[in-house]
């Protein structure tokens, strides 16, 4: 038995209970968690915002211990330290093929193992997003998982699994920030805050800070920040303004909503770009006329998992961390337990804290 946070349906809270949690089968292992990260993919979940088989363990981004493998398992062994990976490509689908491994068609239905975990009474439980991370501890393919980056403690490895990955990837491959750019980051939650470190790591010149919460500034300053605005009807001017009058050469939006989208996209310059990372709901409509398309010349880009590939990021990314230029301590804001995801939950709704890491 192992205690994890479960979803028995859409709008419902998570509930903390024991789960059995069998040896895991060929091709399985087994992770020991140290610590989970409580992301706004996983309150997308819980309202519905997206879709889960429900009942369901969520959580995805996390880090531990492997504590047993199963038959085939060929790259780990018990006590090896390792990230989740929730997206695995398969390699072989077209998006694979064009080495856009996170636009994989597999990615989030081709490695959850529906028959790795159950309620005391039997009931299976599918695993949110592959890996079911808000538990003690999980079952998952071999491919949902990374070896740990070396020297970083484990508690501080589990925000590479989404927030920093995501992050890191939105500057580096969708924006494609250049040295001496000024860009302008909506939204300072713990993905936002990996993208303001990440903005500073790509040199950009002036980077500023975009959050409804007035106390978010200085967590926004210590991440990288020259400049931040309180969001209101005029942020879009207010950030041409700090930019010269001309608009910002990236907008990196980090809300999912469509009308931070759109001011996003308004706040750059001609031919500026906007990448938008958040996730939000099909009633969200950004719209926008044929005219100012023409005029603007601007480019307005999706961003999934922030078109990275964790295999090939996550050592990227660890050297970071090493060298000091990476803070990943610095964007928890609250250490917590299972029983305070759904708290956690209410503080990213209320634009409260940075990220809540739930720490076993």
């Amino acid at each position: 038995m192992t205690r994890a946070a479960i979803l028995r349906a859409p709008h419902t809270p998570l509930e903390v209970t024991d789960i059995d949690l069998p040896a895991p089968g060929p091709g399985r292992l087994r992770v020991r968690l140290a610590a989970a990260g409580v992301c706004h993919s996983d309150l997308s979940l819980t309202n519905g915002t997206m879709g889960v088989p429900v009942p369901a363990v969520l959580g995805h981004e996390g880090a531990g211990t492997v504590t047993a493998v199963g038959e085939g398992v060929t790259r780990f062994a018990p006590g090896d330290e390792v990230v989740l990976n929730w997206a695995p490509s398969c390699g072989s689908c077209h998006a694979c093929s064009l080495g856009e491994v996170w636009l994989c068609a597999d990615a989030l239905t081709g490695a959850g193992d529906v028959h790795a975990r159950t309620t005391a009474d039997g009931t299976e439980l599918h695993p949110g997003l592959n890996v079911a991370a808000f538990a003690e501890e999980t079952v998952v393919a071999e491919k949902c998982v990374l070896p740990a980056p070396a020297g970083i403690p484990l508690t501080d490895a589990a925000l590479l699994g989404c927030a920093v990955l995501t992050g890191y990837g939105a500057v580096h491959h969708s924006a494609r920030v250049r040295e001496g750019e000024s860009v302008v980051v909506y939204g300072v939650g713990g993905v936002g805050l990996a993208v303001l470190q990440s903005a500073r790591i790509a040199g950009a010149a002036q980077i500023i800070a975009v959050d409804v919460s007035p106390a978010k500034e200085e967590l926004a300053r210590a991440a990288g920040a020259t400049d931040y605005v309180v969001a209101s009807d005029t942020t879009a001017k207010e950030v041409r303004k700090l930019t010269g009058g001309h608009g910002a050469d990236v907008a990196v939006e980090c809300v999912g909503r469509a009308a931070t989208i759109r001011t996003a996209w308004e706040s750059t310059r001609r031919g500026g770009r906007t990448t938008v990372v958040g996730i939000g709901g099909k009633d969200q409509q950004v719209t926008f006329n044929a005219l100012e398309i023409f005029h603007w010349g601007r480019t307005l880009t999706g961003c999934v998992y922030g078109n990275s590939d964790p295999a090939r990021d996550l050592p990227v990314i660890g050297e970071h961390v090493r060298a000091g230029r990476l803070d990943l301590a610095s964007m928890v804001t609250e250490h917590i337990t299972l029983g305070d995801i759904p708290a956690a939950f209410d503080n990213m709704l209320a634009g409260r804290g940075g990220r809540a890491l739930v720490v076993f």
